[in-house]
């Protein structure tokens, strides 16, 4: 177990802006990492291991995509006891996302909103992180799952995003144990377009056609999955459902941020733009999650991600119809020992 409470350094955190405690703690968790002083976080990975799009999972608890933009933490995160962990989103390019300041907390609703943008250092970069972390070189029967989410650039005409996304998979595609094609962030100008039936119908057949190619060249076949909002009607769900089966899609991630405002009204920091995350999207999320089960039928894999902040929450995606689920603002509010907590829940399911 972790060697400092969550709970003495969580007020010092929440005492500054939240960007600045956002990357204070990402460059410890950098720094710290690899070292004896990743016992002030580590935790015990809990064993439940499953199999998804052939692969195995440790157990049904992962970090969800856009803590670590930049693949700079990831056997930090690791060590928190996550079964897999995802990095990113990278886009080709390095950029500097919507100006500051652009992360807001809501303590009162549990809830963050941020309007990053895909803030990131590239590719090029991102793949040199990547390639440092030792996650895989430790001896565990069942070893930690490493996740590589893509996207596009931000002056990338939309009609024009197929080309980042297949440039980010080209890239990531050695090093990734599956790859997240992220259209649903709300962050990135037109960006959830993409979710409509003939855009996505085409960039999903683009990214199963240069999968084969890459499947073919690296003797490997690395599992593909998209992650949508939370945003959606029920026939929009329907028809995202169809257009992944129907291209080969390994799986889905529901969901993203909302950018739906009805749970933290009159609070501050309500109004301004950007995703919702925390609390207030633990039921659209969870709404999502049984339709795509309802429509997937029981066999497709589908990672539950949006308002994890106690097991119960966790618990909560599971009986909805999530294979897996993905922690990223509990892990903010609750600290690591969310990650055990919920790991061990979901594992008494069984």
């Amino acid at each position: 177990m972790s060697l400092i409470p969550y709970a003495l350094t969580r007020p010092f955190l929440f005492g500054m802006d939240a960007e600045a405690a956002h990357e204070l703690t990402m460059d410890m968790l950098a720094r710290g990492q690899r070292t004896p002083l990743q016992w002030a976080w580590c935790n015990e990975t809990v064993n439940d291991p499953i199999t998804l799009a052939g692969l195995k999972f440790p157990n049904r608890v992962g970090m969800a995509a856009g803590l670590d933009k930049n693949a700079r933490c990831i056997d930090a995160l690791g060590a928190m006891g996550f079964g897999f962990v995802e990095v990113g989103t990278v886009t080709p390019k390095a950029q500097p996302g919507n100006p500051k300041p652009r992360m807001f907390r809501l303590p009162e609703a549990r809830a963050l909103i941020n309007r990053l943008g895909f803030n990131n250092e590239g590719l090029d970069a991102f793949l040199r992180n990547v390639q440092q972390a030792q996650f895989r070189k430790q001896n565990r029967q069942h070893p930690m799952l490493l996740g590589l989410n893509i996207g596009k650039n931000a002056t990338t005409p939309i009609e024009n995003a197929t080309s980042d996304y297949l440039i980010c998979l080209e890239g990531v595609y050695p090093h990734a144990d599956y790859v997240t094609v992220n259209i649903s962030s709300p962050n990135t100008q037109n960006l959830r377009a993409l979710q409509s039936d003939t855009a996505l119908d085409a960039l999903l057949g683009a990214i199963a056609e240069r999968r084969e190619t890459l499947a073919a060249q690296h003797q490997r076949r690395v599992p593909v999955f998209v992650k949508i909002a939370p945003d959606l009607d029920e026939a929009q769900v329907a028809v995202i459902a169809a257009t992944l089966q129907r291209h080969g899609m390994d799986g889905v991630i529901a969901t993203n941020t909302t950018i739906g405002r009805a749970a933290v009204q009159g609070m501050r920091y309500a109004e301004e733009t950007g995703g919702l995350s925390g609390t207030p999207v633990l039921e659209a999320s969870n709404q999502v999650i049984r339709q795509l089960r309802a429509t997937l039928g029981s066999g497709f894999p589908i990672i539950g991600v949006g308002g994890v902040m106690s097991a119960d929450d966790a618990v909560s995606k599971i009986r909805a119809g999530a294979d897996v689920v993905q922690i990223y603002t509990g892990l903010i509010y609750e600290g690591p020992a969310l990650v055990v907590k919920a790991a061990k829940a979901i594992k008494a399911l069984r």
